[in-house]
């Protein structure tokens, strides 16, 4: 039985390390995708059976991102896959290039992701009653997916219906990428496709990214983070939880880095404040968060039918912050952290060497 499953691209991180991407002479590769680097955590950190739903180029390429993925530990037994034509003019498979920054200098990423094998993915390809067959108790996506093509808006659509039809709990985060948008409709038409998968989801993740007229408008300060969050739950009645990081960067190697939830039960609750967090490689923590809030929910709340409480809400918070902290300790995008450093940061541990 899966506990986790996750909708989404799954692209091969290469990481110059130190250096930067154009004058670098050596890569090291990694796995990751916004959706699929919270199944990696919730199975790698939390122990929760999870499986992922993408496609790939059956290729070279495409095989190294599944052993990569199996090393996670994550099913891949719902990726699709898609036959290769020798150079990648029906389908590929998506690279990401990463520098980590430093100081001064900001993190950049670059994506080679065009009519990549899941950006072709449909309405029908996948047998979503066969996914959520086994049990599954929570399913994953989000706007990085979304916006992956013309047509993943509607297979996300799709499949969190299909969730909702099995009684599966459904978490959406919005993750505007500005390059996915370029030439397709922007912000505005990102903002719809949001609202319009939102709409299905129990727990939105970066549900400040719902805020304000268009993602990446508004720049939110922290005391209006409760009435922002509040404006948020009026466009999604359905929503039980509106979850978000809230980062400060004085630079790339420092965050200020806490959170903060809402649900109709609890009202506005604040998790842990970590300023000046030091930081090797801040990608992948917004997913990092995002796992942990999930495995709090399900341990706190394995079904909708008790209330919650604002004790559980702030123990979910506790998790996705620490966990999504400590992702941000270690290179790549998928989380390093084990339960038993997440629980120990939660409790206030010290950083001191452990012999």
């Amino acid at each position: 039985m899966t506990d986790v499953v996750a909708l989404g691209e799954v692209m091969l991180r290469l990481d110059p390390g130190e250096g930067r991407i154009r004058t670098t002479r050596s890569f090291q590769v990694w796995e990751g995708g916004g959706e699929y680097n919270v199944v990696r955590g919730l199975r790698r950190c939390f122990g929760l059976r999870t499986a992922v739903v993408t496609a790939l180029a059956d290729n070279a390429v495409g095989r190294l991102v599944e052993d990569l993925i199996l090393q996670g530990g994550v099913d891949t037994s719902f990726i699709r896959w898609v036959p290769d034509d020798g150079v990648g003019r029906t389908a590929r498979n998506g690279l990401n290039f990463v520098e980590r920054g430093y100081g001064i200098r900001g993190a950049l990423g670059v994506s080679d992701r065009a009519h990549t094998a899941v950006s072709r993915l449909r309405e029908g390809d996948v047998d979503w009653d066969e996914v959520f067959a086994g049990g599954v108790r929570w399913f994953h996506t989000g706007g990085v997916f979304a916006g992956l093509s013309d047509t993943t808006v509607d297979v996300a659509d799709e499949a969190m219906a299909a969730a909702r039809r099995h009684g599966v709990t459904v978490s959406y985060d919005p993750n505007y990428r500005p390059s996915l948008w370029s030439g397709r409709g922007g912000a505005d038409r990102a903002r719809e496709a949001d609202l319009r998968l939102a709409r299905h989801a129990d727990v939105v993740v970066g549900a400040l990214g719902l805020a304000g007229p268009r993602p990446g408008e508004l720049r939110i300060p922290s005391g209006e983070v409760p009435d922002a969050l509040t404006a948020v739950a009026e466009r999604l009645p359905k929503a039980r939880v509106l979850a978000t990081t809230l980062r400060e960067v004085p630079s790339a190697g420092v965050n200020d880095w806490s959170s903060a939830a809402w649900s109709a039960e609890t009202g506005f609750v604040a998790g842990p404040r970590m300023p000046a967090l030091q930081v090797l490689d801040r990608i992948g923590s917004g997913d990092g968060f995002a796992a942990g809030l999930i495995h709090g929910l399900l341990t706190e709340v394995d079904t909708w039918s008790s209330p919650l409480t604002t004790a559980r809400l702030a123990r979910a918070l506790a998790y996705g912050t620490a966990h999504g902290a400590l992702t941000m300790t270690t290179p790549g995008d998928v989380s390093m952290a084990s339960l038993t450093e997440v629980e120990a940061l939660m409790s206030g541990a010290s950083v001191a060497v452990r012999r």
